[in-house]
């Protein structure tokens, strides 16, 4: 098993930034995808960005450029840096860990981030 405890969040005004942290506990020996999503209210949780072991990264459209994903593999953490934040980036945060083997995922209880106008 894996436990995923994210940190930060929070509210930001428009135009400004927040960073993000997950600390992953336990078999983490075994995980090769760390990432983040995110779900806002009545939409569908969606993939923000990923990054693998090796430091593969991988983004939505809606956050190239603006969203850096990063991984500590000696500190089993994996950080988001939310830059020029807009209201439509208010959702709850979820961390996720995949395995190698793909067979199994872990998420995190998720964290507020909110964006005023």
């Amino acid at each position: 098993q894996v436990q995923l405890v994210e940190s930060g969040g929070g509210l930001v005004q428009a135009g400004g930034s927040l960073g993000l942290s997950c600390a992953a506990s336990g078999n983490t020996f075994s995980i090769n995808v760390m990432g983040w999503y995110r779900q806002a209210p009545g939409k569908q949780r969606e993939l923000v960005a990923s990054i693998t072991r090796s430091g593969t990264t991988n983004y939505a459209d809606s956050v190239k450029g603006r969203f850096t994903i990063s991984r500590d593999n000696a500190k089993k953490t994996v950080y988001l840096q939310m830059n020029s934040l807009k209201p439509e980036d208010t959702a709850v945060y979820y961390c996720n860990a995949v395995r190698s083997d793909g067979l199994s995922a872990y998420w995190g209880q998720g964290t507020q981030v909110t964006v005023s106008s």
